[in-house]
Protein backbone atom coordinates (compact mmCIF):
# COMPACT_ATOMS: atom_id res chain seq x y z
CA UNK A 1 0.00 0.00 0.00
CA UNK A 2 1.57 3.19 -0.64
CA UNK A 3 1.99 6.35 1.43
CA UNK A 4 -0.75 8.24 -0.06
CA UNK A 5 -3.10 5.82 -0.14
CA UNK A 6 -1.95 5.70 3.84
CA UNK A 7 -2.31 9.43 4.08
CA UNK A 8 -6.34 9.07 2.60
CA UNK A 9 -7.00 6.28 4.86
CA UNK A 10 -5.35 7.97 8.41
CA UNK A 11 -8.18 10.87 7.57
CA UNK A 12 -11.15 7.98 7.51
CA UNK A 13 -10.55 7.52 10.96
CA UNK A 14 -10.79 10.83 12.55
CA UNK A 15 -8.70 11.74 15.90
CA UNK A 16 -11.83 11.96 17.58
CA UNK A 17 -12.35 7.95 17.05
CA UNK A 18 -8.37 7.04 17.42
CA UNK A 19 -8.76 8.39 21.03
CA UNK A 20 -12.10 6.42 21.68
CA UNK A 21 -10.53 3.42 20.07
CA UNK A 22 -7.99 3.94 22.64
CA UNK A 23 -9.93 4.58 25.48
CA UNK A 24 -12.25 1.20 25.57
CA UNK A 25 -9.46 -1.55 25.08
CA UNK A 26 -12.55 -4.33 25.01
CA UNK A 27 -14.48 -2.93 21.78
CA UNK A 28 -13.96 -4.08 18.50
CA UNK A 29 -15.08 -0.93 15.51
CA UNK A 30 -15.80 -1.51 11.51
CA UNK A 31 -15.72 1.79 11.27
CA UNK A 32 -16.24 1.43 7.27
CA UNK A 33 -19.43 0.00 7.66
CA UNK A 34 -21.61 2.89 7.13
CA UNK A 35 -23.34 5.17 9.68
CA UNK A 36 -24.10 5.22 13.32
CA UNK A 37 -24.78 1.73 14.15
CA UNK A 38 -23.07 -0.70 16.85
CA UNK A 39 -20.43 -1.89 14.07
CA UNK A 40 -19.29 1.87 13.38
CA UNK A 41 -19.48 2.53 17.32
CA UNK A 42 -17.96 -0.37 18.59
CA UNK A 43 -19.74 -3.28 20.52
CA UNK A 44 -17.54 -5.36 23.46
CA UNK A 45 -15.54 -8.16 23.08
CA UNK A 46 -13.91 -10.66 25.67
CA UNK A 47 -11.66 -13.39 24.97
CA UNK A 48 -12.84 -14.75 28.30
CA UNK A 49 -15.97 -17.20 27.44
CA UNK A 50 -16.35 -17.92 31.41
CA UNK A 51 -15.27 -17.93 34.69
CA UNK A 52 -15.66 -21.00 37.44
CA UNK A 53 -16.95 -19.69 40.30
CA UNK A 54 -15.08 -19.84 43.27
CA UNK A 55 -11.70 -20.54 41.33
CA UNK A 56 -9.13 -18.85 39.21
CA UNK A 57 -9.61 -21.07 35.98
CA UNK A 58 -10.96 -19.55 33.14
CA UNK A 59 -12.31 -20.59 29.99
CA UNK A 60 -11.58 -18.94 26.95
CA UNK A 61 -13.12 -18.37 23.27
CA UNK A 62 -10.03 -19.29 21.97
CA UNK A 63 -9.92 -23.19 23.15
CA UNK A 64 -13.65 -23.52 23.37
CA UNK A 65 -14.16 -22.56 19.48
CA UNK A 66 -11.39 -24.95 18.29
CA UNK A 67 -12.57 -27.63 20.75
CA UNK A 68 -16.26 -27.12 19.38
CA UNK A 69 -14.59 -27.51 15.96
CA UNK A 70 -13.09 -30.45 16.89
CA UNK A 71 -16.10 -31.96 18.24
CA UNK A 72 -18.15 -31.37 15.24
CA UNK A 73 -15.54 -32.04 12.79
CA UNK A 74 -15.12 -35.97 14.80
CA UNK A 75 -18.75 -36.46 14.33
CA UNK A 76 -19.19 -35.86 10.76
CA UNK A 77 -15.57 -37.91 10.51
CA UNK A 78 -17.33 -41.44 12.15
CA UNK A 79 -20.51 -40.56 9.70
CA UNK A 80 -18.83 -40.45 6.83
CA UNK A 81 -16.53 -43.11 7.50
CA UNK A 82 -18.64 -46.54 6.27
CA UNK A 83 -19.09 -44.92 2.91
CA UNK A 84 -15.18 -44.85 2.46
CA UNK A 85 -14.81 -48.38 3.96
CA UNK A 86 -13.34 -47.52 7.35
CA UNK A 87 -14.50 -49.71 10.34
CA UNK A 88 -15.02 -46.72 12.76
CA UNK A 89 -14.26 -48.63 15.73
CA UNK A 90 -10.76 -49.63 14.32
CA UNK A 91 -9.94 -45.59 13.58
CA UNK A 92 -11.41 -44.00 17.23
CA UNK A 93 -7.48 -45.33 18.38
CA UNK A 94 -5.90 -43.20 15.24
CA UNK A 95 -8.08 -40.06 15.45
CA UNK A 96 -7.71 -39.44 19.15
CA UNK A 97 -3.77 -39.94 18.57
CA UNK A 98 -4.17 -37.65 15.84
CA UNK A 99 -5.91 -34.84 17.70
CA UNK A 100 -2.75 -35.37 20.33
CA UNK A 101 -0.94 -35.11 18.15
CA UNK A 102 -2.38 -32.40 16.11
CA UNK A 103 -2.15 -30.02 19.47
CA UNK A 104 1.71 -31.20 20.18
CA UNK A 105 2.64 -30.41 16.32
CA UNK A 106 0.60 -27.06 16.19
CA UNK A 107 2.29 -25.45 19.50
CA UNK A 108 5.91 -26.70 18.36
CA UNK A 109 5.28 -25.36 15.16
CA UNK A 110 4.44 -22.07 16.50
CA UNK A 111 7.20 -22.36 19.34
CA UNK A 112 10.05 -23.29 17.36
CA UNK A 113 9.33 -19.99 14.71
CA UNK A 114 9.18 -17.84 17.05
CA UNK A 115 11.92 -19.10 19.54
CA UNK A 116 12.70 -15.52 21.05
CA UNK A 117 8.96 -15.65 22.55
CA UNK A 118 9.88 -17.85 24.86
CA UNK A 119 13.07 -17.93 26.35
CA UNK A 120 13.70 -16.22 29.41
CA UNK A 121 16.65 -13.29 31.12
CA UNK A 122 18.72 -15.88 31.30
CA UNK A 123 18.48 -17.24 28.08
CA UNK A 124 17.08 -20.62 28.98
CA UNK A 125 13.49 -22.14 27.31
CA UNK A 126 10.19 -20.81 29.64
CA UNK A 127 8.55 -24.06 29.45
CA UNK A 128 5.19 -22.78 31.08
CA UNK A 129 4.98 -19.93 28.41
CA UNK A 130 5.69 -22.76 26.11
CA UNK A 131 2.86 -25.22 27.66
CA UNK A 132 0.21 -22.36 27.92
CA UNK A 133 -1.97 -22.58 24.78
CA UNK A 134 -5.01 -21.22 26.10
CA UNK A 135 -4.51 -17.54 24.64
CA UNK A 136 -3.19 -19.01 21.23
CA UNK A 137 -0.10 -19.93 19.77
CA UNK A 138 -0.91 -22.73 17.44
CA UNK A 139 0.12 -23.22 13.84
CA UNK A 140 -2.12 -25.23 11.50
CA UNK A 141 0.34 -26.86 9.16
CA UNK A 142 2.53 -28.02 12.54
CA UNK A 143 -1.28 -29.66 13.40
CA UNK A 144 -1.52 -31.20 10.15
CA UNK A 145 2.28 -33.02 10.53
CA UNK A 146 1.37 -33.78 13.91
CA UNK A 147 -1.98 -35.05 13.27
CA UNK A 148 -0.64 -37.40 10.43
CA UNK A 149 2.55 -38.27 11.80
CA UNK A 150 1.07 -39.86 15.08
CA UNK A 151 -2.55 -40.31 13.68
CA UNK A 152 -1.07 -42.10 10.48
CA UNK A 153 1.70 -44.41 13.00
CA UNK A 154 -1.27 -45.75 15.06
CA UNK A 155 -3.34 -46.54 11.68
CA UNK A 156 -0.62 -49.01 10.51
CA UNK A 157 -0.91 -50.77 13.89
CA UNK A 158 -4.52 -50.70 13.81
CA UNK A 159 -4.09 -52.08 10.24
CA UNK A 160 -6.16 -49.38 8.63
CA UNK A 161 -5.91 -47.83 5.28
CA UNK A 162 -4.27 -44.51 5.55
CA UNK A 163 -4.73 -42.74 2.81
CA UNK A 164 -8.79 -43.93 3.04
CA UNK A 165 -8.38 -42.41 6.29
CA UNK A 166 -7.32 -39.25 5.24
CA UNK A 167 -9.60 -38.76 2.67
CA UNK A 168 -12.31 -39.00 5.78
CA UNK A 169 -10.46 -36.34 7.87
CA UNK A 170 -9.65 -34.00 4.96
CA UNK A 171 -13.05 -32.51 5.00
CA UNK A 172 -12.99 -32.51 9.27
CA UNK A 173 -9.72 -30.39 8.96
CA UNK A 174 -11.47 -28.02 7.68
CA UNK A 175 -14.55 -28.29 9.67
CA UNK A 176 -12.19 -27.25 12.65
CA UNK A 177 -10.89 -24.72 10.83
CA UNK A 178 -13.37 -22.88 10.03
CA UNK A 179 -14.75 -23.07 13.51
CA UNK A 180 -11.18 -22.77 15.18
CA UNK A 181 -10.66 -19.07 13.35
CA UNK A 182 -13.57 -17.50 15.08
CA UNK A 183 -10.85 -18.26 18.32
CA UNK A 184 -8.65 -15.45 16.44
CA UNK A 185 -11.33 -12.84 16.62
CA UNK A 186 -12.07 -13.01 20.32
CA UNK A 187 -8.24 -12.73 20.51
CA UNK A 188 -8.19 -9.83 18.27
CA UNK A 189 -5.18 -11.47 16.19
CA UNK A 190 -4.39 -13.35 12.94
CA UNK A 191 -5.59 -9.49 10.85
CA UNK A 192 -3.81 -8.34 8.16
CA UNK A 193 -2.40 -5.16 6.79
CA UNK A 194 -4.65 -2.00 6.84
CA UNK A 195 -7.43 -1.83 4.37
CA UNK A 196 -10.37 0.90 2.91
CA UNK A 197 -12.76 -2.45 2.42
CA UNK A 198 -16.16 -1.82 4.52
CA UNK A 199 -15.11 -4.91 6.75
CA UNK A 200 -12.05 -3.61 8.01
CA UNK A 201 -12.11 -3.55 11.75
CA UNK A 202 -9.97 -1.84 14.66
CA UNK A 203 -9.80 -1.91 17.99
CA UNK A 204 -6.94 -0.96 20.99
CA UNK A 205 -5.24 -4.38 20.20
CA UNK A 206 -4.45 -3.83 16.10
CA UNK A 207 -3.51 -0.19 17.19
CA UNK A 208 -0.84 -1.13 19.57
CA UNK A 209 0.40 -4.13 17.67
CA UNK A 210 0.86 -2.63 14.26
CA UNK A 211 2.49 0.18 16.49
CA UNK A 212 5.33 -1.94 17.22
CA UNK A 213 5.85 -3.83 14.17
CA UNK A 214 5.75 -1.20 11.93
CA UNK A 215 9.48 -1.22 11.35
CA UNK A 216 10.12 -5.01 11.64
CA UNK A 217 7.20 -5.50 8.93
CA UNK A 218 8.97 -2.67 6.86
CA UNK A 219 12.20 -4.25 6.77
CA UNK A 220 11.17 -7.95 6.54
CA UNK A 221 8.71 -7.60 4.20
CA UNK A 222 8.60 -4.21 2.63
CA UNK A 223 5.04 -3.16 3.86
CA UNK A 224 4.00 -0.29 5.07
CA UNK A 225 1.19 -0.19 8.03
CA UNK A 226 -0.98 2.89 9.94
CA UNK A 227 -1.87 1.60 13.08
CA UNK A 228 -5.00 3.86 13.20
CA UNK A 229 -6.25 2.42 10.42
CA UNK A 230 -8.66 -0.70 10.18
CA UNK A 231 -6.90 -3.61 9.26
CA UNK A 232 -8.09 -6.73 6.77
CA UNK A 233 -9.84 -9.60 9.14
CA UNK A 234 -7.95 -12.37 7.88
CA UNK A 235 -9.70 -14.75 9.99
CA UNK A 236 -12.73 -14.30 8.45
CA UNK A 237 -11.53 -14.72 5.24
CA UNK A 238 -9.88 -17.79 6.09
CA UNK A 239 -12.62 -19.45 7.82
CA UNK A 240 -14.86 -18.70 4.59
CA UNK A 241 -12.50 -20.40 2.48
CA UNK A 242 -12.18 -23.33 4.43
CA UNK A 243 -16.40 -23.62 4.92
CA UNK A 244 -16.22 -23.44 0.47
CA UNK A 245 -13.82 -25.64 0.69
CA UNK A 246 -15.73 -28.01 2.84
CA UNK A 247 -18.71 -27.89 0.82
CA UNK A 248 -17.18 -28.74 -2.56
CA UNK A 249 -15.14 -31.71 -0.93
CA UNK A 250 -18.30 -33.40 0.65
CA UNK A 251 -20.04 -33.04 -2.74
CA UNK A 252 -17.00 -34.38 -4.66
CA UNK A 253 -16.30 -37.25 -2.03
CA UNK A 254 -18.66 -39.86 -4.03
CA UNK A 255 -16.91 -38.85 -7.24
CA UNK A 256 -13.58 -39.45 -6.39
CA UNK A 257 -11.61 -41.07 -8.61
CA UNK A 258 -8.71 -42.78 -5.99
CA UNK A 259 -7.78 -43.06 -2.26
CA UNK A 260 -6.36 -40.47 -1.05
CA UNK A 261 -7.77 -37.85 -4.24
CA UNK A 262 -9.68 -36.01 -1.36
CA UNK A 263 -6.85 -35.21 1.34
CA UNK A 264 -4.69 -33.90 -1.87
CA UNK A 265 -7.64 -31.71 -2.95
CA UNK A 266 -7.52 -30.40 0.44
CA UNK A 267 -3.77 -29.70 0.77
CA UNK A 268 -4.47 -27.78 -2.28
CA UNK A 269 -7.99 -26.07 -1.61
CA UNK A 270 -6.27 -24.46 1.59
CA UNK A 271 -2.84 -24.42 0.34
CA UNK A 272 -4.18 -21.71 -2.23
CA UNK A 273 -6.25 -19.60 0.13
CA UNK A 274 -3.66 -19.07 2.53
CA UNK A 275 -0.81 -18.13 0.44
CA UNK A 276 -2.53 -15.24 -0.64
CA UNK A 277 -4.49 -14.89 3.01
CA UNK A 278 -1.26 -14.70 4.46
CA UNK A 279 0.08 -12.06 2.26
CA UNK A 280 -2.05 -10.07 4.03
CA UNK A 281 -0.94 -11.21 7.42
CA UNK A 282 1.04 -8.94 9.69
CA UNK A 283 1.76 -11.59 12.33
CA UNK A 284 3.10 -14.18 9.94
CA UNK A 285 6.02 -16.96 11.23
CA UNK A 286 9.22 -15.85 9.37
CA UNK A 287 12.26 -17.95 8.35
CA UNK A 288 15.07 -15.46 7.37
CA UNK A 289 12.67 -13.02 5.26
CA UNK A 290 10.10 -15.49 4.13
CA UNK A 291 6.87 -16.35 5.62
CA UNK A 292 6.75 -19.67 6.47
CA UNK A 293 3.01 -20.33 5.89
CA UNK A 294 3.39 -18.87 2.41
CA UNK A 295 6.16 -21.12 1.24
CA UNK A 296 4.72 -24.23 3.26
CA UNK A 297 1.20 -22.86 1.51
CA UNK A 298 2.57 -22.35 -2.20
CA UNK A 299 4.42 -25.95 -1.77
CA UNK A 300 1.41 -27.56 -1.76
CA UNK A 301 -0.51 -26.26 -4.13
CA UNK A 302 2.20 -27.60 -6.44
CA UNK A 303 2.54 -30.81 -5.09
CA UNK A 304 -1.00 -31.40 -5.15
CA UNK A 305 -1.82 -30.73 -8.73
CA UNK A 306 1.59 -32.42 -9.69
CA UNK A 307 0.27 -36.12 -7.30
CA UNK A 308 -3.16 -35.46 -8.93
CA UNK A 309 -2.45 -35.62 -12.49
CA UNK A 310 0.19 -38.38 -11.66
CA UNK A 311 -2.50 -40.57 -10.05
CA UNK A 312 -5.39 -39.79 -12.04
CA UNK A 313 -3.18 -41.08 -15.31
CA UNK A 314 -2.06 -44.11 -13.47
CA UNK A 315 -5.89 -44.96 -12.54
CA UNK A 316 -7.39 -44.31 -16.22
CA UNK A 317 -4.16 -46.16 -17.21
CA UNK A 318 -4.83 -49.52 -15.20
CA UNK A 319 -8.44 -49.29 -16.08
CA UNK A 320 -9.65 -51.96 -13.18
CA UNK A 321 -8.75 -49.56 -10.13
CA UNK A 322 -11.50 -50.05 -6.92
CA UNK A 323 -10.80 -47.76 -4.38
CA UNK A 324 -10.82 -49.06 -1.04
CA UNK A 325 -14.93 -49.40 -0.22
CA UNK A 326 -15.19 -51.32 -2.86
CA UNK A 327 -12.32 -54.42 -2.13
CA UNK A 328 -13.00 -57.37 -0.29
CA UNK A 329 -11.08 -56.45 2.66
CA UNK A 330 -12.72 -53.41 3.20
CA UNK A 331 -16.28 -55.12 2.92
CA UNK A 332 -15.03 -58.34 5.44
CA UNK A 333 -14.06 -55.46 8.27
CA UNK A 334 -17.11 -53.50 8.09
CA UNK A 335 -19.08 -56.80 8.07
CA UNK A 336 -17.15 -57.27 11.72
CA UNK A 337 -18.13 -53.84 12.87
CA UNK A 338 -21.42 -54.42 11.95
CA UNK A 339 -22.08 -57.51 13.77
CA UNK A 340 -20.44 -56.42 16.93
CA UNK A 341 -22.79 -53.40 16.84
CA UNK A 342 -25.68 -55.49 16.40
CA UNK A 343 -24.93 -57.72 19.89
CA UNK A 344 -23.61 -55.03 21.80
CA UNK A 345 -26.97 -53.33 20.54
CA UNK A 346 -28.96 -56.53 21.83
CA UNK A 347 -27.13 -56.84 24.91
CA UNK A 348 -27.97 -53.64 25.52
CA UNK A 349 -32.11 -54.16 25.06
CA UNK A 350 -31.75 -57.17 26.88
CA UNK A 351 -30.23 -55.33 29.73
CA UNK A 352 -33.31 -52.33 29.70
CA UNK A 353 -35.83 -55.38 29.77
CA UNK A 354 -34.20 -56.91 32.75
CA UNK A 355 -34.04 -53.55 34.19
CA UNK A 356 -37.77 -52.73 33.25
CA UNK A 357 -38.94 -56.19 34.56
CA UNK A 358 -37.50 -55.81 38.14
CA UNK A 359 -38.83 -51.82 38.26
CA UNK A 360 -42.37 -53.40 37.46
CA UNK A 361 -42.00 -56.60 40.24
CA UNK A 362 -42.55 -59.10 37.76
CA UNK A 363 -40.54 -62.40 36.63
CA UNK A 364 -37.37 -61.58 34.67
CA UNK A 365 -35.52 -65.20 35.19
CA UNK A 366 -36.19 -65.79 31.41
CA UNK A 367 -34.84 -62.72 30.63
CA UNK A 368 -31.87 -63.14 32.91
CA UNK A 369 -31.00 -66.73 31.77
CA UNK A 370 -31.19 -65.50 28.48
CA UNK A 371 -28.58 -62.78 28.68
CA UNK A 372 -26.61 -64.70 30.24
CA UNK A 373 -26.44 -67.42 27.92
CA UNK A 374 -25.48 -64.95 25.49
CA UNK A 375 -23.67 -62.60 27.12
CA UNK A 376 -22.49 -64.07 30.57
CA UNK A 377 -19.12 -64.97 31.81
CA UNK A 378 -19.43 -68.98 30.34
CA UNK A 379 -21.39 -67.80 27.36
CA UNK A 380 -20.76 -69.20 24.11
CA UNK A 381 -19.28 -66.42 22.20
CA UNK A 382 -20.41 -66.29 18.52
CA UNK A 383 -17.80 -65.61 16.23
CA UNK A 384 -18.01 -63.52 12.36
CA UNK A 385 -17.52 -65.63 9.13
CA UNK A 386 -17.17 -63.17 6.33
CA UNK A 387 -18.28 -64.88 2.87
CA UNK A 388 -16.50 -63.05 -0.15
CA UNK A 389 -17.14 -64.46 -3.80
CA UNK A 390 -14.07 -64.00 -6.28
CA UNK A 391 -15.72 -61.38 -8.10
CA UNK A 392 -16.60 -59.24 -4.85
CA UNK A 393 -20.20 -59.45 -5.66
CA UNK A 394 -21.94 -61.24 -3.25
CA UNK A 395 -21.10 -60.27 0.33
CA UNK A 396 -22.73 -61.37 3.55
CA UNK A 397 -21.49 -61.94 7.20
CA UNK A 398 -22.70 -64.79 9.40
CA UNK A 399 -22.54 -65.98 12.86
CA UNK A 400 -21.47 -69.20 14.00
CA UNK A 401 -20.98 -70.57 17.07
CA UNK A 402 -17.82 -72.24 18.47
CA UNK A 403 -16.85 -74.97 16.00
CA UNK A 404 -17.22 -72.39 13.22
CA UNK A 405 -14.77 -69.98 11.38
CA UNK A 406 -13.27 -67.21 14.13
CA UNK A 407 -11.83 -64.69 11.20
CA UNK A 408 -10.01 -62.44 13.17
CA UNK A 409 -10.03 -59.07 11.32
CA UNK A 410 -7.09 -58.11 12.38
CA UNK A 411 -4.76 -60.05 10.53
CA UNK A 412 -6.66 -59.39 7.55
CA UNK A 413 -4.06 -56.97 5.12
CA UNK A 414 -5.57 -57.72 1.64
CA UNK A 415 -7.88 -59.62 -0.74
CA UNK A 416 -5.47 -62.46 -1.14
CA UNK A 417 -6.04 -63.54 2.35
CA UNK A 418 -9.80 -63.29 2.30
CA UNK A 419 -9.52 -66.05 -0.93
CA UNK A 420 -6.98 -68.26 0.57
CA UNK A 421 -8.98 -68.78 3.93
CA UNK A 422 -12.66 -69.26 1.44
CA UNK A 423 -10.36 -72.38 -0.13
CA UNK A 424 -9.74 -73.97 3.22
CA UNK A 425 -12.02 -76.25 5.04
CA UNK A 426 -13.17 -74.64 8.80
CA UNK A 427 -10.83 -76.75 10.67
CA UNK A 428 -8.18 -75.64 8.45
CA UNK A 429 -9.17 -72.28 8.24
CA UNK A 430 -8.66 -71.88 12.18
CA UNK A 431 -5.43 -73.55 11.91
CA UNK A 432 -3.81 -71.48 9.44
CA UNK A 433 -5.30 -67.94 11.12
CA UNK A 434 -3.79 -69.41 14.16
CA UNK A 435 -0.52 -69.88 12.71
CA UNK A 436 -0.29 -66.28 11.00
CA UNK A 437 -1.36 -64.55 14.88
CA UNK A 438 1.86 -66.84 15.97
CA UNK A 439 4.52 -65.71 13.72
CA UNK A 440 3.26 -61.93 14.50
Amino acid sequence: MTASALEVLAKTVSETKQSEIIANPDKVYFPFLGGDNIFTNGFKLSNVMFKIPGTNFVIYWYGFLIALGILIAMIYGFRKMRSFGINPDKATDSVIGGLIGAIIGARLYYVIFSLSDYMTESGSLDWKAIISVRDGGLAIYGGLIGAILVGGIIAKIRKLKLITLLDVIAPCFLIGQAIGRWGNFFNQEAFGSNTTLPWGMMSAKTVSYLSEVQTDLADKAGVIVDQYAPVHPCFLYESLWCILGFVLLHLYAKHRKFDGEIFLMYIGWYGLGRFFIEMLRTDSLYLANIKVSELVAGTCVLVSIVLIIIFRSMVNRNGDYKLYADTDVSKAQLAEYDMFEKMKAEKSELKRKISDAKSNGEDFSALQAEYDEKFGRNSVKSEINAEVSDDGEEYKSIVEDDESLDLDMDNIEDENDIKELNELEPDEQNDSIEEETEDE
